[in-house]
């Protein structure tokens, strides 16, 4: 059987500063090049033995990559931020072309990569089925039949004759989803777009994934949520600075992605390829003071303002090693960053509980309320128990029956008035 998806020494070179390295602007670049003028995107030199291969203002986001995906099969793509997995992605969906290699896709594609993509913000969200549907190649009739699974899935139906451009970016996401998954697309290419919902829509969603991979179609996921990962995928690709480091059995690369620790230390410092947000997140330090079971934990944050956006909040998710959170700390209960401000820095405390010894991932996540995410970074950080939280130190406790051992205590009361029972 050939393969749905064969992937062959792709690679993507970005020029630091330039907006538009392979995209439209970048081929009429290319295009006046041609006709006299000197070219103003980037040329195409051999790949380099570095990520910036030497050159400041150049980035390789993706080198060399080569993988198959075989008909019916859901891929997982993991490795830590700004590895490539969303580079890889944007070029398996025709987003953006390639500096090298080339990709054979064999089938129709619906791409979930970003929040609203293939949507007219001044169509309704009525208009926009019918529009995403047709530039995924559907036929009218096809997306009339599916039209009301679609509206009952996103829930959107008392603002469905309403301008998506109104939309809060949970309503955005959950539009979108549905008309990618309902649509019945040979391949589906979906990125960490889920986090924007709610939790019980990444769930539906989740959901929604299985059924489609039943029916036979093929599916790539990117996730930094290990037991996501592990339920859904049957093989998984995991990337390291732009590289392909690893291809197999899910179980297999999970092991290896985490004994290498994932993506998560004491530092982390955002990629300046990536895409900036209305408030991001720039930068991000933590330490650890105390000793178990009395830690505390301090983050830095440095954020920044590119965009009016609404005052937002924060949040902290501490996960376990499979990226499932077992616990969330919100510091403020009020909005704290407005528009008033460019640059921002939040030190943040965390009183940790007694955790049982084991490697423990932070997410840290702004947003306007809890549907509507600003900015994300999944797993910038990381910590690790080495002592086991008990007084004798030698006590081991299962993740079976969870990660935190509170403090107890018990009373013993013996039965000393205890009569005998005749014969």
């Amino acid at each position: 059987m050939s393969a749905i998806i064969e992937v062959s020494g792709l690679s993507k070179m970005y020029r630091l500063g330039s907006i538009g390295s392979g995209s439209l602007r970048d081929s009429f670049s290319r295009w006046f090049g041609r006709n006299g003028r000197k070219p103003s995107g980037p040329t195409t030199p051999a790949i380099p033995g570095s990520r910036s291969g030497g050159d400041p203002n150049t980035f390789w986001a993706l080198r060399d990559a080569s993988f198959d995906v075989q008909p019916g099969e859901v891929v997982g793509l993991i490795g830590r931020n700004g590895a490539g997995k969303s580079t890889l992605l944007k070029l398996l969906s025709r987003i953006t072309e390639p500096t090298h290699g080339r990709a054979i896709l064999r089938g129709r594609v619906a791409s979930l990569l970003e929040v609203g993509t293939g949507f007219h913000p001044d169509l309704t969200g009525r208009e926009n089925i019918f529009l995403n549907g047709a530039i995924l190649g559907m036929k009218r009739v096809e997306i009339a039949h599916k039209f009301d699974e679609i509206v009952e899935f996103a829930e959107i139906g008392p603002f469905l004759d309403t301008p998506v451009k109104r939309y809060s970016s949970g309503m955005y996401v959950r539009l979108a989803f549905a008309v990618a998954a309902h649509l019945e697309p040979e391949i589906l290419v979906i990125d960490e777009v889920l986090a924007v919902g709610d939790v019980a829509f990444q769930k539906k969603c989740l959901g929604k994934m299985h059924d489609v991979a039943t029916l036979g179609r093929t599916v790539l996921f990117v996730s930094h949520n290990m037991a996501a990962i592990q339920t859904l995928c049957s093989r998984a690709v995991m990337l390291e600075d732009g590289r392909i480091t690893g291809v197999g059995p899910t179980a297999q690369v999970l092991a290896k992605y985490l004994q290498s620790g994932g993506e998560d230390s004491d530092a982390w410092r955002r990629d300046p390829a990536a895409p900036s947000a209305p408030l991001q997140f720039d930068g991000a330090k933590m330490r650890i003071e105390g000793n178990p079971p009395n830690q505390r934990l301090h983050l830095e944050l440095k954020m920044s303002t590119n965009a009016p956006h609404r005052p937002g909040f924060l949040s902290i998710d501490i996960l376990n090693a499979l990226g499932a959170s077992i616990m969330q700390a919100m510091p403020t209960v009020s909005p704290f960053i407005a528009d008033d401000a460019r640059e921002h820095t939040i030190k943040v405390a965390i009183d940790l509980p007694p955790l049982i010894p084991g490697h423990y991932p932070i997410t840290i996540w702004a947003g306007s309320h809890f549907t509507e995410t600003l900015d994300m970074v999944e797993r910038a950080l990381g910590f690790d128990i080495d002592t086991s939280p008990t007084p004798d130190r030698t006590f081991s406790h299962a993740p079976d029956h969870g990660y935190i051992v509170p403090a107890s205590s018990y009373t013993y009361l013996p039965h000393t008035d205890r009569q005998t029972v005749p014969a």
